[in-house]
């Protein structure tokens, strides 16, 4: 049996949930989580908050979906024959994200609310989990070309080209561009060659 809204039925009920999910995003960048309710999603849909209730169960729910789904469609996994653009292109896809307003404003919010919130934390290690998940492929495929050494730890990999992209939005509050991103990707691709990441035993 599927969890609570993660059929994809047509017509009018898929509509429904586009409006859902749509409205779940857009209060996330505009107000803090703990001010976010699932009337004050249900009312910007122009639904009726029993219809969220009865298809996502809670709030938690609904918008770790609302996340998923948003982060799929916005993060691409690319496959282009080679590390250093595979990298490239994962990176410049992130901080595309994290330079959209909406997206900066999303990520400001819920890592914030993660520090004082047990239900905001459990909702971001769903997210975070899902996404290494997905985009541990391309360490995997990196190591079977002998690019990265085998035993290359993706965590700890994602993590090195991740921060300094997450370090300009949310610690110097500078704009994140794509020639961050390029040179995230070379850092971490280069500590990766070097044996940084390779887990010991």
């Amino acid at each position: 049996m599927s969890a609570p809204g993660t059929a994809r039925p047509g017509g009018r009920t898929a509509r429904t949930a586009e409006a859902v999910f749509a409205s779940t995003i857009g209060e996330l960048s505009t107000r803090p989580y703990p001010d976010i309710s699932v009337e004050t999603i249900a009312s910007r849909a122009g639904v009726h908050k029993t219809t969220v209730y009865r298809r996502w169960g809670s709030k938690a729910e609904l918008v770790a979906q609302a996340l998923a789904r948003a982060a799929a469609g916005a993060i691409e996994i690319p496959d282009t024959g080679g590390a250093a653009s595979d990298l490239r292109a994962l990176s410049r896809s992130v901080a595309a994200v994290l330079g959209d307003p909406q997206g900066a404003a999303i990520t400001r919010g819920l890592l914030a609310g993660a520090a004082e919130s047990a239900e905001i934390g459990a909702l971001m290690d769903r997210f975070w989990a899902a996404r290494l998940a997905a985009i541990s492929v391309i360490v995997d495929r990196a190591a079977a070309r002998g690019e990265i050494p085998h035993g290359t730890d993706a965590a700890e990999f994602m993590h090195a080209l991740a921060a300094p992209l997450y370090y300009r939005l949310l610690v110097t509050r500078e704009p994140v561009t794509e020639r961050d991103a390029d040179q995230a990707a070379a850092a971490a691709l280069a500590a990766a060659q070097a044996g940084v990441f390779t887990r010991s035993g």
